[in-house]
């Protein structure tokens, strides 16, 4: 028989949990902690939930006692997998059933479902779902809100008590409303950083909510825009162009993030992204993050347009300005309507260095700060006018094989880097 008054503790605990900012990965590990240590014979445990997430579906964790907890993402799928359609919840929620429970041992055995073959095959004897549905609308999910799926299977010969049922039951319904602020949390985040991106979302989320919250910091800014855009929305039909932008974006702003950089905008068919950086160590860091990125980027442009021109489409052509220096990052617009971006006279160079890749030909074009601290990769095209700036600029393309070290140290000594505050 399980002590109610170390049930109602559990049940503290997660009041506490609620009440602060937990994760939910720990929170869970922890309770199954928690059951097992009160006479509860918890052996296996999985808890699921729907999410909001531009990849993913569905999230679910797995703790098996004695060994690591698993976390998992469902990404988003057309077609529901065969797992799921065979499934103790598929059925919950087509017969609109709350509570589910099947003896894995003894006369009253019933294997009506695949998984459960998978979790006697590990030693479980009893197995009880629970569906907790949270009134929090989610398109997504199975039955249009937010709610979570607890199954708990039990390794005692014989199963769960009916004492232990009710009290698995009475800890989940608690247990629901602390993953709802969990929930609720990671779903802001990825919204936010989906929208925002990572940084900019963290900002926001952390009280940079009014217009004109922002700081000065020093980054190198990237600007990226595909060449012939107008031409191609006037001529393609509306789906294939959004189709053939999502491939430009894959291309251009993945390597940008794998790299360690920030895309703040998609800026009609552009892609405006920083490295920041806080000192001269940490600058150097993100100039060569962001030229790995360009090489990835380059080299992912080409891998697409063979596959294009295997099935008979144009290439993409797009061109890519870096520049580096202090801009402002921080919210603009009006009270009603806000992005985070960053602006100033380093972002209005790089769009307009950028711009001279289709004059000039070639795919790059940087300015002598970047060079200075990579001259290795680069060669000057010598001074240029950029629209809108009063003095011509120095800028450099990418070298076509790697500049000698000899030459590449005296060319850095030549430009002098200066770390811009």
């Amino acid at each position: 028989m399980t002590d109610a008054t170390l049930v109602t503790g559990i049940n503290e605990w997660l009041v506490d949990q609620a009440l602060g900012d937990p994760d939910i990965v720990a929170m869970f590990e922890g309770l199954c902690r928690r059951m097992h240590a009160i006479g509860i014979p918890l052996g296996r445990a999985r808890l699921t939930w729907p999410t909001l997430h531009p990849l993913f579906q569905a999230e679910t964790i797995l703790w098996n006692r004695g060994k690591p907890t698993e976390f998992e993402q469902f990404v988003h799928q057309e077609i529901a997998s065969d797992d799921w359609l065979k499934s103790p919840m598929k059925y919950m929620f087509d017969n609109d059933v709350n509570v589910l429970r099947r003896h894995l041992d003894g006369d009253s055995k019933l294997m009506d479902f695949p998984v459960l073959h998978d979790v006697s095959a590990q030693g479980m004897t009893d197995y009880l779902v629970i569906r907790t549905g949270l009134s929090v609308r989610n398109d997504t999910a199975t039955n249009g809100k937010l709610g979570i799926i607890g199954t708990w299977s039990a390794d005692r010969p014989g199963g769960f008590t009916n004492d232990e049922l009710e009290a698995i039951q009475k800890i989940q319904r608690r247990f629901a409303v602390a993953c709802k602020t969990a929930i609720q949390a990671r779903i802001a985040r990825n919204i936010s950083e989906t929208y925002l991106g990572k940084e900019a979302g963290n900002r926001v989320l952390a009280g940079s909510i009014r217009r004109g919250d922002g700081n000065e910091t020093r980054a190198v800014v990237w600007y990226n825009d595909m060449r012939n855009s107008t031409a191609l929305a006037d001529t393609m039909p509306g789906q294939d162009f959004i189709q053939l932008l999502n491939e430009y974006f894959d291309v251009t702003a993945t390597p940008i993030i794998e790299a360690g950089g920030e895309v703040l905008d998609f800026v009609g068919d552009g892609v405006l992204a920083i490295f920041p950086y806080n000192d001269a160590d940490e600058q150097k860091i993100a100039v060569k993050a962001a030229t790995t990125a360009l090489h990835k980027v380059l080299e992912a442009r080409d891998k697409l347009n063979e596959a294009r021109r295997e099935q008979g489409l144009f290439p993409i052509r797009f061109g890519i300005g870096l520049n580096t220096g202090t801009v402002m990052f921080g919210n603009i617009g009006i009270s009603q309507r806000l992005t985070f971006s960053v602006i100033g006279p380093t972002v209005n160079e790089v769009s307009r260095i950028e711009s001279l890749t289709k004059a000039t030909g070639v795919d790059a074009l940087v300015t002598r700060d970047i060079v200075a601290l990579q001259p290795e990769h680069w060669v000057s095209i010598g001074s240029q006018r950029l629209s809108g700036v009063s003095e011509e600029m120095e800028l450099f393309t990418f070298a076509v094989e790697p500049i000698q070290p000899a030459l590449a140290a005296a060319e850095a000594m030549e430009l002098k880097p200066a770390m811009k505050n």
